[in-house]
């Protein structure tokens, strides 16, 4: 990715990344080094991709974490702050998403638990660690990434949803009250995103493609009508929302959800 056309504020920044491997997290990781941040990229597994930054000089430090675990989130906050000594930035994200092709009732307590403990707690747990750093630093920022299917009810995805709903509540209320320790949250919703959550191989489209008997190719196609631009997004077009967000140019801005979906969702 190259440098923003203009400045974010994020030169010498220190920011932590979750999910940092692949897709969106990937992209935002490119994006702060553009900018001139320093990264540490949270990972359950090092990936290519993040090797290949580092190998070329990066200022990224890559740290291996199960975020799905209790203890992940937290080892990663505080290898991040013990390397810098301390917090700017906070992205938080990690997710995950399983299609209930069998409907509700095929839905397990199991689940339900995992689905919130990737995409609800992980970031709980990251915000806790990071967040008396962000105070320290008397200008902290944190971006979460939850989905539009925090507004979109959908049975296919129904613990997601519900999910990301919980999330996108917690980010609106933990803005009320560190706003005025200097600390601004603001969350982005993307629809579908040309990523492997997506299009891999066991991602969304091959799984419901399987359950229901359609083509993969099919079911992204059907996905990405539902936009009024008739595509999925890009991750690096997230990934411009996240930085603007994450970087001091975004002013007086918190407590803000901003949706990239292409025009999908229909209501404000």
């Amino acid at each position: 990715m190259t440098a923003p056309a203009f400045d974010l504020g994020l030169a010498g920044q220190r920011a932590v990344v979750t999910g940092a491997g692949r897709g969106i997290g990937l992209a935002v990781t490119e994006g702060l080094l553009a900018a001139g941040a320093r990264v540490v990229a949270g990972t359950r597994k090092r990936t290519e991709e993040l090797d290949d930054l580092v190998e070329a000089g990066a200022e990224l430090t890559v740290v291996e974490a199960d975020l799905a675990t209790p203890d992940g989130p937290g080892a990663l906050v505080a290898a991040a702050a013990g390397l810098y000594g301390g917090l700017d930035v906070l992205v938080n994200n990690v997710g995950a998403v399983r299609p209930r092709v069998d409907g509700f009732l095929a839905t397990t307590d199991a689940d339900w638990d995992w689905t919130f403990t990737v995409n609800v707690m992980a970031a709980v747990r990251a915000t806790r660690s990071a967040l008396p750093h962000l105070i320290a630093s008397g200008d902290g920022r944190i971006v979460t990434v939850s989905s539009v299917n925090a507004r979109l009810p959908d049975p296919l995805v129904i613990d997601y949803g519900a999910a990301k709903a919980a999330l996108s509540n917690f980010c609106k209320a933990l803005s009320k009250q560190v706003g005025p320790q200097g600390v601004r949250v603001n969350s982005v919703s993307p629809g579908p995103v040309e990523t492997a959550l997506w299009k891999g191989a066991d991602g969304v489209a091959a799984t419901v493609g399987a359950g229901l008997g359609l083509d993969p190719g099919t079911v992204a196609e059907t996905a990405a009508a539902d936009a009024v631009t008739g595509r999925f997004t890009l991750p690096s077009e997230v990934a411009d929302l996240v930085l603007f967000l994450a970087g001091r140019c975004s002013g007086n801005v918190t407590g803000a959800d901003f949706v990239i979906d292409g025009g999908m969702t229909d209501t404000l």
